[in-house]
């Protein structure tokens, strides 16, 4: 009897387990909300002076997919948090989904300038 229950004890740990590791799955639909969320928040502000940009995305070669440029206005501590936590998701997709990329370096933009209250890339 004791180890009936032992092993049905060890077949709950075991499902629990199992359902856990879902809930860390992550979405493309994630991904697009989260991307959204952020370029929400950095529109929510105009460009009245200089601009930044910051890496966005994780290829799954590694580096960035993109770079994200925003007014100086806007708060580096919170899109840096905002960036970081996409990053991760995107990293976490790439690993679950076994993505590939064609592992192309993905330099930074030199040239940012306010043009009708957005920072663009010039080139």
């Amino acid at each position: 009897m004791k180890k009936i229950v032992f092993l049905l004890y060890v077949l709950v740990l075991i499902s629990c387990t199992n359902n856990d590791s879902s809930s860390d799955e992550i979405t493309q639909e994630q991904l697009v909300q989260k991307k959204q969320e952020i370029l929400n928040y950095i529109n929510s502000f105009e460009c009245t002076g200089s601009c930044n940009y910051i890496a966005f995305g994780s290829k799954p070669c590694g580096g960035p997919r993109e770079y994200l440029v925003f007014p100086s206005t806007v708060d580096f501590f919170v899109i840096n948090d905002l960036v970081t936590e996409y990053n991760e998701m995107d990293n976490l997709f790439n690993i679950q989904t076994g993505a590939v990329s064609d592992c192309m370096l993905v330099t930074p933009p030199t040239n940012l300038d306010c043009v009708n209250g957005d920072c663009v890339i010039l080139n």
